[in-house]
C-alpha cells in the first residue's frame, strides 16, 4: 500500500481530485500522507521479547545439550529477528498495535499534520486536511473553524465513512480518491465557491514521508 500510494501517479491523482473538490468549493482541501503515524518501537520490543522467550525456552528445554556461553547471543540474536520482523512486516506490525493506540496515534500526527502545512492559515479558516496513515489504514479528517461539519449533514458523514472504508479495504489508490470526490457535493452545498476564490494551498498531497 505504501509504494503505490506514495508514487508520483497517486501524488496526481490526489491533487486533480483536491481541484475537482475546489473547483465548486471554498473550503480549501490538502492531502497528507504518511508512512506511519508512529514508529510502534514498544511494538517492536515486545515481538521481541517474546521471541527471545521462545529462544530461551527452547534452549533450556531440548534434549541436546547447549553449553551456556550461547545462551546470551543465540537469545539476544532472536530478539534483534523478532523486532526487525515486526518493523518489516506491517501486517504483523499493525495486528500487534492496539487500535486505540494507533487511532491516538493518527489523530495526534494529524493535528501536528495540520499546523506543520498551514492549513489553519487560509483567509476564510476554510481549511480541511485529509491525514492518511497507511501502516493503519486510517483517515483523519480535520476542519478549520470556517467549515461546520453540522451544516453538511449525512451526506458529509457518509463520504467521510466511504473515504476510511476505501483505504481499509483496498490496496490501490484509485477507489480512495474516487472516495475523495465525495466530499465535493457537500463542501459546495455548505461552502459554495465564491467570485474572488483564490488557491491558498497547494493541491499536491502537502505532507508525502
Amino acid at each position: 500500500m505504501a509504494t503505490t500510494f506514495l508514487q508520483d501517479a497517486a501524488r496526481t491523482q490526489a491533487a486533480e481530485a483536491v481541484a475537482a473538490i475546489e473547483s465548486q468549493t471554498s473550503a480549501e482541501v490538502v492531502v497528507a500522507v504518511r508512512r506511519a503515524a508512529s514508529d510502534y518501537a514498544h511494538t517492536d520490543a515486545r515481538l521481541g521479547a517474546a521471541v527471545a522467550f521462545v529462544m530461551l525456552l527452547v534452549l533450556l528445554f531440548i534434549p541436546q545439550e547447549v553449553h551456556l556461553f550461547a545462551f546470551p547471543p543465540v537469545v539476544l540474536l532472536a530478539y534483534a529477528g523478532g523486532a526487525l520482523g515486526s518493523r518489516l512486516l506491517p501486517s504483523l506490525r499493525r495486528a500487534l498495535t492496539s487500535r486505540k493506540l494507533q487511532a491516538s496515534s493518527v489523530r495526534t500526527a494529524a493535528l501536528a499534520a495540520f499546523t506543520e502545512l498551514g492549513v489553519s492559515h487560509t483567509s476564510r479558516r476554510t481549511g480541511i486536511l485529509v491525514f492518511v496513515s497507511l501502516l493503519e489504514r486510517r483517515v483523519e479528517v480535520l476542519t478549520d473553524h470556517g467549515v461546520d461539519p453540522s451544516l453538511m449533514g449525512a451526506e458529509w458523514q457518509d463520504a467521510l465513512t466511504q473515504l476510511s472504508a476505501a483505504l481499509a479495504t483496498s490496496p490501490a489508490p484509485e477507489p480512495f480518491f474516487q472516495a475523495l470526490r465525495r466530499l465535493q457535493a457537500p463542501l459546495a452545498r455548505a461552502l459554495p465557491r465564491l467570485e474572488d476564490d483564490v488557491n491558498e494551498l497547494p493541491d499536491m498531497p502537502g505532507a508525502v514521508a
